[in-house]
C-alpha cells in the first residue's frame, strides 16, 4: 500500500492574532502528538492551502471559523479528501445539518468499540446535535456527558463522541472532544500555579499546605478518577492523556486503511525492549551514609538510577562512586529553603556543576515538587542546558499514581505569552515518593501501576529518597519489590539521561516513504534499534506472519532502508 499523505491545517496568522489577545492556541500541540507517535505529516497554513497541497487526509487543527474556511474545507472533502476535527469545525455544522450543543468541561467520553473501553475523562468538548433525517451522516459513535454513563442522572443529556459524514467523494470525521486541550490540560494543568490546590475531602491529599507545587493544578476528580487498592490506598491509575494520544493515532491509522493507504509510525522503544522503568533519588539531607546505603542497594538489585542532588550535596568521593556504578547525577532545585526565583536556580545549578565536576547535568527534579506559574521552570532548564525535568509527580500520599494522566515522556507547551511554543525540555513524571512510610503510599500500588505503564507502553518511574533507604527496612523492601516485579514483567531500567537521549534520537528519525513491507528512513544515526510499524488490512493480517496489534490496528514491522528516497 502507498503511504498516506497526512496534512495538519493550522492558520498561523489567526493563531498569532488570538495569542496577541491573550488566548492560548494549544491546537498547535498536535505537532507534538504526531511527533511522539513518529507519524510523518506536513503543516498546511490555512484551509485555502488544502486544495493546493492535496493531502490524502488532514487534521483541521486550527482555522478561523467562518464561511471562507468552510467553503475551502467543503471543496477539499467533496473532491475525495478526508478531514478530522477535534472539537472544532463549527463553521461546517449548519452545512452538515447539525446544530451546536452547549460545551461540556470537564466530562467523560465512552469511546466507540475498538478504542479504550473505560470512560475517558476530558477537559473540554463541543458536541453537536444531529438533525433528524441528516443526508450527510454516515454513522455516530460513542457518547460524551458530564459524568461516566452509569453515574448520569436519568434526565442528563449525552451527545455523540464521533460523527462521520459523507460529502461528495470524501468524508468528515468529527470528534466532540478537544483532544489537544484535553491532553495539555491533563499533563500541565488548566492554568498556571498561582495558589494552593483544593484538597480531597477524605483528607488524603492536603494540597493546601502553603507551598505551591506541580499538583496544585491538576485536571482529575478525587472521586471519579481515583481507585483504591486492597489495603485502602488511593491512587490515580488512569493514563488518560496517553490513552487520548492512542485514540487519535488509532483513528488516523484506521482512516488511512479505509482509503487503501497505510500510515506508518515509529515504535516507542528500541528493538528488544518492550517496556521501560526508572528509579530516581533526591539527596535532601545529604548524608554520605545514606548515599552509600543506596549505592549498595542498587548494586544488590542490579539497576542504575538518577540521583538529583540538592545543595550542599555529598562528599566529593561519593560522586565518583555514583558515576563509577553507572548512575546519573542530576539537579534538585530547592525553592523550599530559598525563594522561587531564576537567580536562585542559577546559583544552585552553578554549585552543582562545580560539585560534581564532570559532564553536563541532564536531569532536574524540584525539591518537594515545588512549582509556580506555567513555564518558568522549563525556561530556566533551557537556559542551563538541562534537557529533562522530573518535577511533575505527586506531593501527597493520596494522589500517587498518575495525577497528570500520563506516564510517557513528553515535551510540554508554553502559555500564550511565549506563543505556545514547545519547550526543549523532556518531562518525565513519577508515580510516587518512597513507599511504606506512614506519610506515604504503601507498596500495594506497585503492581497496578506497572500494569498501567505496560498498557500504554509508558515509563514506570518510582522515586526513593536515600535518607529513607538508609533508615527504613520497609522502604528497602518496597525498592526490592519494584525491581523484582518490574523485571518479572520484562521492564528494562534506564536512567533519566538514557531516556532523554533515546527520545531525542527517536524524534530525529523521519519516515520518508514505505511500500512492500519496507520503510525508508532518515536521521537514524543515533536511534539504534528504531522500529517502524506498517498498518495492514484485515486480509493481510490473516495471511502475513509477524503481525502485532498496535493502537487497535493490525501492523507488521517494516524492513528498514536508510537514505533519501528517489
Amino acid at each position: 500500500m502507498r503511504m498516506a499523505k497526512l496534512g495538519v491545517v493550522f492558520d498561523k496568522k489567526e493563531a498569532e492574532a488570538r495569542r496577541s489577545s491573550g488566548v492560548n492556541v494549544f491546537e498547535s500541540y498536535i505537532g507534538e502528538l504526531l511527533g511522539k507517535a513518529g507519524i510523518p505529516f506536513e503543516w498546511i497554513d490555512g484551509a485555502a492551502e488544502l486544495t493546493v497541497v492535496k493531502p490524502d487526509l488532514a487534521i483541521v487543527a486550527f482555522v478561523r471559523e467562518g464561511n471562507a474556511s468552510a467553503e475551502h474545507l467543503w471543496s477539499y472533502v467533496e473532491n475525495g479528501g478526508t478531514i478530522v476535527g477535534l472539537g472544532n469545525l463549527g463553521g461546517l455544522a449548519k452545512k452538515l445539518q447539525c446544530t451546536l450543543a452547549s460545551p461540556i468541561q470537564p466530562g467523560y467520553a465512552q469511546l466507540p468499540d475498538g478504542y479504550e473501553s473505560r470512560p475517558m475523562r476530558f477537559v473540554k468538548a463541543a458536541p453537536w446535535r444531529v438533525t433528524e433525517g441528516n443526508e450527510y451522516l454516515i454513522e455516530k459513535k460513542g457518547s460524551v456527558g458530564e459524568k461516566p454513563q452509569p453515574l448520569l442522572r436519568p434526565d442528563s443529556r449525552t451527545y455523540d463522541a464521533l460523527l462521520r459524514f459523507r460529502v461528495g467523494l470524501g468524508t468528515i470525521e468529527r470528534w466532540s472532544i478537544d483532544m489537544t486541550a484535553t491532553i495539555v490540560g491533563l499533563q500541565q494543568g488548566l492554568q498556571p500555579v498561582f495558589e494552593d490546590g483544593v484538597p480531597a475531602e477524605d483528607g488524603s491529599v492536603p494540597l493546601d499546605d502553603g507551598w505551591l507545587k506541580a499538583d496544585d493544578e491538576h485536571a482529575l476528580d478525587w472521586v471519579l478518577d481515583r481507585a483504591w487498592t486492597e489495603t485502602g490506598q488511593p491512587y490515580f491509575p488512569h493514563a488518560y492523556a496517553d490513552l487520548w494520544r492512542e485514540t487519535l493515532t488509532s483513528h488516523l491509522l484506521r482512516i488511512a486503511l479505509g482509503k487503501g493507504l497505510t500510515l506508518p509510525f515509529l515504535g516507542y522503544w528500541p528493538e528488544g525492549i518492550s517496556r521501560v522503568a526508572m528509579i530516581s533519588h533526591d539527596s535532601d539531607h545529604n548524608e554520605d551514609a545514606a548515599g552509600e546505603a543506596t549505592l549498595a542497594l542498587l548494586k544488590e538489585c542490579g539497576v542504575q538510577s538518577t540521583w538529583c542532588m540538592i545543595q550542599p550535596g555529598y562528599s566529593a568521593h561519593l560522586y565518583d562512586s555514583i558515576r563509577a556504578d553507572g548512575h546519573e547525577l542530576g539537579f534538585h532545585y530547592n525553592a523550599i529553603d530559598f525563594e522561587w526565583s531564576e537567580s536562585n536556580f542559577d546559583s544552585q545549578f552553578a554549585w552543582l556543576e562545580a560539585a560534581i565536576g564532570s559532564g553536563q547535568a541532564v536531569s532536574n527534579k524540584n525539591h518537594y515538587t515545588r512549582l509556580e506559574g506555567w513555564g518558568e521552570l522549563f525556561r530556566w532548564c533551557e537556559k542551563h542546558g538541562i534537557e529533562s525535568d522530573q518535577t511533575r509527580g505527586p506531593s501527597k500520599r493520596g494522589n500517587v499514581g498518575m495525577p497528570f494522566g500520563t506516564c510517557h515522556p513528553y515535551f510540554p507547551i508554553a502559555w500564550n505569552d511565549e506563543q505556545n511554543r514547545v519547550y526543549n525540555v523532556l518531562e518525565v513524571g513519577f508515580f510516587t515518593q518512597d513507599m511504606n512510610l506512614s506519610s506515604w503510599a504503601d507498596d500495594s500500588i506497585i503492581e497496578p501501576m506497572l500494569s498501567q505503564a505496560e498498557k500504554v507502553d509508558g515509563v514506570a518511574h518510582f522515586l526513593f529518597h536515600q535518607y529513607h533507604v538508609l533508615r527504613k527496612e520497609e522502604v528497602r523492601a518496597a525498592f526490592r519489590h519494584v525491581v523484582k516485579e518490574a523485571h518479572a514483567r520484562g521492564f528494562v531500567f534506564w536512567t533519566g539521561s538514557e531516556l532523554n537521549a533515546w527520545e531525542r534520537a527517536r524524534r530525529q528519525v523521519k519516515i520518508e516513504s514505505c511500500g512492500s513491507g519496507e520503510a525508508v528512513l532518515s536521521g537514524t544515526e543515533q536511534a539504534k534499534g528504531i522500529q517502524v510499524w506498517l498498518p495492514v488490512t484485515a486480509d493481510e493480517a490473516t495471511s502475513t506472519e509477524g503481525i502485532a496489534v498496535k493502537f487497535g490496528v493490525p501492523c507488521r514491522k517494516a524492513e528498514l532502508a536508510i537514505g533519501t528516497p528517489a
